[in-house]
This record gives C-alpha cells, structure tokens and sequence, in this order.
C-alpha cells in the first residue's frame, strides 16, 4: 500500500472494512460540533492478522506525515502493537500492559501509542449494567475472543476499586492458542484473585458447552468480530443462553448473528441485550479527544449532544 502526504490535517481509522463503519458519516459532524477546523478521516484496511511489515508501513507514514495526526485502531491492536513497539516514542502505562495499542497520537513531534480500551469499555459497560450486579448475583462473564477488548474489559471488571462487585468466575475463550497465552499472562501480572478460565475453543459447539455452564444473571460477550470482519457467530444456532443473562456483542453493525441468537431466546430467557454502539461512542470521543488535545465529557448534557449527532448522522 501506497501513501499519500496528507494536504489537510488528517486523522486515521486501521481497521478492516472501514469504508462501511459510521464513524465515515459521524466524524465531520463531530468534528464541526466540537470545531476542530478544517480536518479529514480516512481509512486504512487490512486484513486481520496481516503482515508486520504492512502495519510498520503504515506507523511509519503517520509518524514522518506532518499532517496526519493519529489513529484509532480496531482489530489490529495487538498485531500493530507487536509490530511496531520500538518505533513509538512514548507508550502509555495501559499499553505497555496490554501489549496494545488502540489510538496513535502526536505531541511535539512524538508518536505516541495508547491504549483506551480500558476506559471505553468500562464507561460502555457501566452505562447498562445495573449497579452491583455481580454482588448481588453471584454472576459470571464469559468473553469470547482473546483480542484488545476482553482484555480490557476484564481489566476493568477485575479492578480491586469494585470490591465485592466483581465476577465469581471468568472464562475467555479463543480460536487460536497463543491469544489465549497472552490473556493468561496479563492476568497473571494484575494478580486479581478472580478464577479465570483460558479455553481454546476451535469451533462454536466449544463455546456452547461453556455457555450451558454458565450461572443465571451472565455477561456473555461476543468479542471475536464474528458478524462484522468476518460472517457467522461463535455461537451455534443450538447454543442456550443463561436466565437473565446480559448478552453484548461488540459490533454494532453487520450481520449480527450473534445478537439475531439471543434475541430468538430474550422472552423465554429474561435476556437483556447489548450492541456495541455506546462502546462505538466511547471508543471514538476517548481516540479523538487525545489526538486533538481537547477534553471530550463522558457523561452529561454535552456528551447526550454528542452521541445525538452520531446517531442521527448514522441513522440510527
């Protein structure tokens, strides 16, 4: 892939099929609304797991362009990460956890690698889950995929802050062994003292018997990008989903199947579901705020006008 230098200030968006995700549609409004000037988005794609060099390429340009200002990055957070670490001159302390980065930033003339993932997923998912929930439940969370965002959601469930309000027991489950390992280790360094499951789970019939395990009241995520990289779920049509479960899929858009299985059983199950649309909102606002150097709220009248533009700039 080719570089263009950019001609107007320009801001990244690494991911997979970007030309289809409404940040397309909602970035100009926001950026108008929060008067960041004359400013582009553009896309770049590749396919997950792609090949170091085609990561390093791209950092690369960001890093030596003037006017390109940073990234968010989706899918590729740890693959980047891994590819490009010793050409950041600056990694925050989550990414040097994490072994992640989700956003690229700029400050006199430094690349800096971030990862925000902690704090959007934690505002995301405090935003719906009831207050105390796993205190008073007992309940457990079953992730699906070993990527940036389970471990960063279990990052934030896991956090001693909650006290009594964390998980009984977690299990993350992956199609690939060594994401499973890098889960695992991370774990091992926080030290949490929460039982945590690592499964290699090779096909849906896997995630369905740790499904049937499961207590009333779960959190059960799709965080694999089945529905939206790539087509399925990593479910199968016979998977049953726990009473009074919370079932959120990450993707917002796409085929969804993930969601399409728990809607068939939400009246029978007393399920409550979740897109990935706040995680859409929070996910973008916490990139964009660090690339521009602006202070975006998280909650409260100013960030109800902002998640209003994106969803009226999507159409939702």
């Amino acid at each position: 892939m080719s570089y263009t230098p950019a001609e107007i200030p320009t801001f990244y968006f690494i991911g997979v099929t970007t030309q289809f995700s409404s940040i397309m549609k909602v970035f100009p409004k926001w950026a108008a609304h929060l008067g960041l000037g004359e400013v582009e988005i553009k896309g770049i794609d590749f396919p997950p797991h792609d090949k170091p060099q085609n990561y390093r390429d791209a950092v690369a340009f960001i890093k030596s362009d003037p006017l390109s200002l940073g990234a968010l990055v989706t899918t590729h957070k740890l693959d980047l990460y891994a590819a490009c670490k010793d050409m950041f001159d600056n990694v925050d302390n989550h990414a040097d956890l994490m072994a992640e980065t989700s956003c690229l930033s700029k400050l006199n003339d430094k690349l800096i690698c971030h990862a925000k993932d902690p704090i959007s997923s934690g505002l995301s998912l405090d935003g719906f889950l009831a207050e105390n929930h796993f205190s008073k439940t007992g309940a457990e969370v079953f992730s699906m995929g070993a990527g940036g965002s389970t471990i960063a959601l279990t990052w934030h469930l896991t956090q001693p802050s909650r006290g009594a309000d964390r998980p009984s027991r977690i299990v993350i489950s992956n199609r690939s062994q060594p994401r499973v390992d890098h889960v695992r280790s991370i774990h091992e360094q926080l030290g949490h003292g929460i039982p945590v499951e690592y499964v290699l789970a090779t096909s849906p019939d896997h995630n369905d018997e740790i499904l049937h395990g499961l207590k009333p009241g779960s959190l059960v995520i799709n965080a694999t990008g089945l529905g939206k990289d790539a087509p399925g779920s990593p479910l199968s049509n016979a998977a049953r989903f726990p009473e009074n479960s919370i079932v959120w899929d990450l993707n917002y858009r796409g085929e969804l199947v993930f969601l399409d299985q728990a809607r068939a059983q939400a009246s029978a199950n007393q399920i409550s579901i979740e897109d990935g649309w706040s995680y859409f909102i929070h996910g973008w606002t916490q990139v964009i705020g660090e690339v521009f150097h602006i202070s975006i709220p998280t909650s409260g009248p100013e960030f109800d006008k902002i998640a209003e533009i994106a969803s009226a700039a999507s159409g939702r």
